[in-house]
């Protein structure tokens, strides 16, 4: 006896949890007699009949046996599906990268206006020493 008490409380337990997440999953304006928060309680409180209420009265119709076509979700979509989200993602990317590009190119063209105006400056200086480099010792090296 004691086996059968269990086997009848699997059932239910299975039972109850399927109804519970066919009832969760089913799309709100589906879900038919009741609001779906009164059907939760329904399907975890009446043992039994609860779930088996759900399957006859709250599930959605199926339709005549045929399976359900999904029907598309109304409202935003990804980011990632986007393409003028995405467009925009490349724009700013690109126009980043002519901005940084940009930048160094000036960056470049002043320090070698700097260089030029230091050897202007040194060749003023010392007028016999232009063509050479400016040579430079380390005070550690000993010859």
């Amino acid at each position: 006896m004691v086996r059968v008490f269990l086997f009848l409380i699997v059932i239910q337990v299975v039972i109850a949890s399927l109804a519970l997440i066919d009832c969760l999953s089913a799309e709100k304006h589906q879900v038919r007699a009741l609001p779906r928060a009164l059907w939760v309680p329904v399907i975890l409180v009446v043992p039994l009949l609860g779930p088996i209420a759900w399957f006859v009265a709250g599930r959605p119709a199926s339709g005549g046996g045929a399976p359900r076509a999904a029907s598309p979700r109304p409202g935003p979509i990804a980011p990632d599906d986007n393409p003028e989200f995405l467009k925009s993602l490349a724009d700013s990317a690109r126009q980043r990268d002519e901005e940084l590009f940009r930048r160094w190119e000036e960056d470049l063209r002043r320090r070698e206006e700097d260089l030029r105006r230091e050897e202007d400056q040194r060749r003023e200086r010392d007028p016999d020493r232009a063509d050479t480099p400016e040579r430079r010792t380390d005070p550690d090296q000993t010859s």
